[in-house]
């Protein structure tokens, strides 16, 4: 698998924080049982990965939309997605972190969780705002 090429970030947003950004606004956007992993090393095309469920194909589309709107407003790198028209299984590739938007029986389905088992997982932030996940 050939790798992808590192496009700068936003240099002020390291990819632990800019996960725990993500995984915020998901939460904060009603995502279910969210999963942060620590891939570096192990994947060759992300650092992070984030695992999200959505209650539906318009909950999809929306935290996919969230996720977007977010990469846009920091000026995160971002490659697209794909998934978004049935909304089952939804991938947003933001350079150095993938977002994996699923309904549930897809989520149990692929087990994205289990093909990176070898990733540290990283405690993802619930009940706080995406600002709150960000330095002061």
């Amino acid at each position: 698998m050939k790798k992808k090429p590192t496009l700068p970030t936003t240099p002020s947003i390291p990819t632990e924080q800019k996960s725990q950004l993500l995984a915020a606004l998901l939460d904060e956007k009603q995502g279910e049982n969210i999963i942060v992993l620590d891939v570096t090393g192990i994947c060759p095309i992300a650092e992070h990965i984030v695992v999200v469920s959505a209650r539906g194909q318009r909950h999809a589309q929306s935290l996919a939309d969230a996720a977007l709107h977010l990469a846009k407003e920091k000026n995160f790198v971002s490659f697209g997605m794909e998934g978004y028209d049935t909304g089952a299984w939804i991938l947003v590739d933001l350079n150095d972190i993938i977002v994996h938007i699923f309904q549930d029986d897809n989520r149990k389905f692929y087990n994205i969780e289990g093909l990176w088992s070898e990733g540290k997982r990283v405690a993802a932030p619930t009940g706080a705002t995406p600002e709150d996940a960000l330095p002061q």
